[in-house]
């Protein structure tokens, strides 16, 4: 009986050594999960950088006199500059400026929650002093960085592609096995902004997007005040897709 009962403590020694073990390899890598920084891309002649207090960031940009600009925030592993001359053509009387996140394609820094926040309040205080009727656009993890930037400043439009009401959740759904709410740093809860969001917003939705749920689409649609938000699911596209087919710039395009 005691060598039994010797077994199972040291059995739920184990077990409880590696559940903590896996605990603690989420708690320091956790980042390695959400952002893929891209390559520096050679012979990019768009880009213009943008110093902040502790780094240097490189914006793809298309100049245009006028009042009438474009920010941009792309996906954890997108390189913006190629999405540029789309936009560029799409939207001829906008200026355009597309950050490379902290990491990414030659900006300084190491990216997180809080500091992309910084980061794309100093890009708005940039352009909207030049350009007072400003459009963000934000993809998938950039969804989380524009809304929090509309719920605090003076954003003309608002347009979320392929967004979560929050990272945290989608975590929760990916290890539940793991206690994500004590672990996680970065939790980009566009749940709790949306309700301060004035701007009138677009929400596009990949039909078929297999890593952010249409629950969680739904849910961060829901939290915005009545009339704010509209909702378009775009068919036949996931969520890498979602941009190539000809509904998605046409439906942002239809409110500039």
């Amino acid at each position: 009986m005691k060598r039994v009962q010797r077994m199972t403590i040291v059995l739920l020694s184990v077990a409880l050594a590696v559940y903590a073990g896996l605990c603690l390899v989420f708690l320091l890598s956790q980042r390695s999960f959400i952002y893929f920084p891209t390559p520096l891309r050679q012979g990019d002649a768009s880009s213009i950088p943008l110093q902040t207090p502790d780094a240097t960031l490189q914006i793809s940009t298309r100049a245009h006199d006028g009042t009438q600009a474009l920010i941009y925030f792309g996906g954890n592993a997108e390189d913006v500059s190629y999405s540029l001359p789309e936009f560029a053509a799409a939207f001829p009387e906008k200026a355009i400026f597309m950050m490379h996140y902290r990491g990414y394609s030659g900006s300084s820094g190491r990216p997180s929650e809080s500091a992309l926040h910084r980061d794309a309040k100093e890009l708005f205080k940039m352009v909207h002093a030049a350009h007072s009727d400003v459009t963000v656009i934000g993809r998938s993890l950039g969804s989380g960085v524009a809304i929090r930037l509309a719920s605090e400043e003076p954003v003309s439009r608002l347009v979320l592609v392929t967004p979560f009401d929050s990272i945290l959740n989608i975590a929760r759904r990916v290890a539940p096995f793991l206690p994500i709410g004590l672990l996680m740093s970065d939790r980009y809860e566009s749940w709790r902004c949306a309700p301060l969001v004035k701007a009138p917003t677009l929400i596009l939705a990949a039909a078929n997007d297999a890593l952010v749920p249409a629950a969680s689409t739904q849910s961060l649609f829901r939290a915005f005040l009545p009339g704010v938000a509209t909702m378009r699911f775009l068919g036949g596209t996931d969520h890498n897709s979602v941009s190539e087919t000809p509904e998605f710039m046409e439906a942002i395009q239809a409110g500039r």
